[in-house]
């Protein structure tokens, strides 16, 4: 599975962005789907995911309420809306593939990763 990320760019606090992954590779939908992002000087950290058919979805508490995952397994393709944002936001965002197919907060669980892409909000 290859994994590509878009939609990042700068957006002032308050507004929002919203990612897409597109996938190759027709197993996608076997897939587990996440989001994770990474601050200057910060490790790594899980944002958000979404199980292989999209029943279940998981958030980080900072994001929880003002962030959405979603996928499009016609499209190959998962999102994540992001509303509200806020300058702490500020990162590069992830997506990323797992085998375990109920989804995963555990950066250990991900099989396959995206390029990233910079998502900057201005306060």
């Amino acid at each position: 599975v290859q994994l590509q990320a878009s939609g990042g760019g700068l957006v002032q606090a308050g507004g929002s962005l919203r990612l897409s992954c597109a996938a190759s590779g027709r197993t996608f939908s076997s897939y587990a789907m996440g989001w994770f992002r990474q601050a200057p000087g910060k490790e790594r950290e899980f944002v958000a995911a979404i199980s292989w058919g999209g029943g279940s979805t998981y958030y980080a508490d900072s994001v929880k309420g003002r962030f959405t995952i979603s996928r499009d397994n016609a499209k190959i393709t998962v999102y994540l809306q992001m509303n509200s944002l806020k300058s702490e936001d500020t990162a590069v965002y992830y997506c990323a593939a797992s085998a375990y197919v109920l989804g995963s907060r555990a950066e250990s669980e991900y099989d396959y990763w995206g390029q990233g892409t910079q998502v900057t909000v201005s306060s």
